[in-house]
């Protein structure tokens, strides 16, 4: 596969693309699961690994289906960073609580603890992952699936994936393989930034090539293809999290939020998280020029302030850049975050402050350092990371399932 190819495919902006009215509707792994009656869950107690974006394709929340399919005993829940609800900000501790509805235990699995507990397990057959990812290798909701996944192994207890479309695309693979010398909650796996894998293929993929040996079921969804923009889905997206807010803000996210191991601002605490970026020290208008001067496929750049109500600079005046997605099919968001970073070694090399040891465990190695003080140009840059995805699409084939 060519890097053209690799980086052409990119689902997640509402502009780019339109549900085909006579194309099948995209059915989630759980409006699978409930066709088939639940069979796959009859006499089994289940904890549950959701959220709010766990809902079926018609918004019918998965932890009131299972509390009310026949033959299946839903035991406990576990949420993972952000809370049950998804209103936890980034980094915020979560505590465990009991579900208003349902009346049951919710396990907080972020924070002090990150695994599911031998008290947590005791009375559970099977554990049921089912909650939307982003398609990024630091967003942390894959871990605590990672995570569990270990702990079933450990325990002889079952898993399963109700499988979710990735919302950048199943086609397109950017950035480099993680070096598995490093380990963090936000580094994970030994996959790209932005890896194309849905959640079932990656629960295949962990558990093969790690050989967890966990008794591992996915319930694949109908009718999505790799290649679906996420309006092709004809589903609804639920934010995952609070500056997550929809699938353009998602696709960008795989390449701004790297700059939150910097010292930039990211338009947290705006109203356009992840699609705008800025700083006190920066020329928003020197910064967009040159931006849109390097003509990058699918975006558009222009100049902009805003003053971030948390975060970086909060409360300052920032002067930084909007990023219009034209068309999310040519965007490449790690592209973007490297072009970004080699124009602030340039205009503002006194001024920008990676904290390197964060930017290894977002880019996937210290290559990107080594090479940003050797001050090599984005292209030779670029190419490192692009033959490293090329490679990992190579590997990846005998784990996907659509």
């Amino acid at each position: 596969m060519t890097a053209a190819l690799v980086f052409f495919l990119i689902s997640g902006c509402l502009c780019a693309a339109t549900t085909d009215p006579d194309a099948p509707p995209v059915l989630l792994g759980v409006d699978v699961l409930k066709a088939q009656g639940y069979a796959l869950l009859a006499g089994k107690q289940v904890g549950l690994i959701t959220n709010q974006t766990g809902v079926d394709s018609h918004g019918r929340s998965t932890a009131d289906l299972l509390a009310k399919a026949p033959g299946v005993k839903l035991v406990a829940l576990f949420s993972p960073e952000h809370g049950i609800r998804g209103t936890s900000e980034a980094g915020e501790i979560v505590g465990d609580t009991i579900d208003a509805k349902l009346h049951l235990p919710v396990y907080s699995l972020y924070g002090a603890i990150q695994k599911p507990t031998a008290p947590m397990l005791n009375s559970i057959d099977v554990l049921v992952f089912d909650m939307q990812d982003v398609g990024v290798r630091f967003y942390t909701y894959l871990t605590t699936m990672g995570m569990a996944m270990e702990e079933a192994a450990q325990r002889g207890i079952g898993f399963m994936v109700l499988d979710r479309p990735d919302p950048l695309g199943g086609s397109a693979v950017e950035g480099q393989v993680l070096d598995p010398r490093i380990q963090h909650f936000t580094a994970y796996y030994q996959i790209p930034v932005r890896h194309g894998f849905t959640a079932g293929e990656l629960a295949q993929w962990y558990n093969q090539t790690h050989k967890l040996g966990v008794s591992l079921t996915v319930v694949p969804m109908k009718n999505w293809k790799r290649d679906m923009l996420w309006t092709q889905t004809g589903l609804h997206f639920v934010p995952p999290s609070p500056n997550i807010r929809n699938p353009t803000c998602a696709l960008l996210y795989a390449g701004i939020g790297m700059f939150e191991a910097t010292n930039v601002a990211v338009g947290r605490g705006t109203d356009f998280p992840f699609e705008l970026f800025g700083a006190p020290w920066i020329s928003g208008e020197v910064l967009a020029k040159r931006l849109n001067d390097l003509q990058l496929p699918g975006l558009q750049f222009s100049p902009t302030l805003f003053t971030p109500t948390v975060d970086n600079y909060q409360g300052q005046l920032c002067s930084g850049v909007r990023i219009k997605v034209i068309d999310s099919k040519l965007v490449r968001p790690i592209d973007l975050f490297v072009q970004i970073a080699c124009l602030f070694r340039e205009l503002w090399p006194n001024d920008f402050k990676p904290r390197w040891d964060e930017v290894a465990r977002v880019t996937g190695s210290q290559d990107f350092e080594h090479l940003y003080i050797q001050n090599k140009p984005a292209a030779e840059i670029l190419d490192v990371f692009h033959k490293s995805a090329e490679e990992f699409v190579k590997s990846r084939q005998t784990y996907l399932l659509y």
